[in-house]
């Protein structure tokens, strides 16, 4: 009885995944709304979002087969810098047309740009500071996880941050809405300066 107790504590306290589903089909931005910067997210190389021109955040607003809300995920991701630059991915926000997303947390990618939070940053709230784990001009793989309060970044495989938000949160003035919740994904274009790219975007629930 103790060892069939046992198994079934353990069973209880996995976390099932489902399947991976495709958010970027490498040859159209279906799914997506960006705002502001018009033309700042484009198709390159066959199979690449690329990220230039300027502010502007590309946000997933579903499709009839993926919904445009996520609670409990893991959002992966190929993501390459290029010198200087700063982008980032906004997990539980929603679509806004102008300006930084209010809501959610971001996820920064920064290798090299002046910006002391790097790649794999929960920004303004617990950064990865000055050393990054990714290169300019390699692809890295950039996995981000929210289950429950519990918020994990990992890249190549190798887990950069891991942060639980506490039940009585209180975020900067500025930031009031930086809070786990539900909500959709958004990748930033940052600055005229910065260029990004992505490959292999897809999200697959937890439960």
């Amino acid at each position: 009885m103790k060892c069939v107790l046992g198994i079934l504590l353990l069973s209880t306290s996995l976390t099932y995944a489902g399947d991976w589903n495709p958010l970027f089909d490498g040859s159209s931005l279906n799914g997506w709304k960006a705002s502001e910067t018009p033309g700042c997210f484009s198709i390159v190389d066959g199979n690449t979002l690329q990220v230039k021109g300027g502010r502007s955040h590309l946000f997933w607003i579903g499709t009839d087969s993926i919904p445009g809300e996520f609670t409990d995920f893991e959002f992966s991701a190929k993501v390459k810098t290029t010198p200087g630059a700063n982008g980032g991915v906004f997990f539980h926000t929603e679509y806004q047309e102008t300006g930084w997303p209010t809501h959610g947390y971001e996820a920064q990618v920064n290798s090299t740009h002046k910006d002391k939070r790097k790649t794999g940053s929960i920004y303004a709230v617990q950064d990865v500071l000055n050393d990054a784990p990714s290169k300019d001009g390699e692809w890295f793989d950039f996995l981000i996880r929210v289950k429950g309060k519990s918020i994990t970044i990992s890249v190549d495989g190798k887990v950069v941050n891991e942060f639980t938000e506490p039940a009585d949160v209180q975020p900067l003035e500025k930031f009031k809405d930086r809070r786990l919740s539900s909500g959709t994904f958004a990748l930033q274009g940052h600055d005229p300066k910065s260029i990004t790219y992505y490959q292999d975007i897809k999200v697959r629930t937890l439960k």
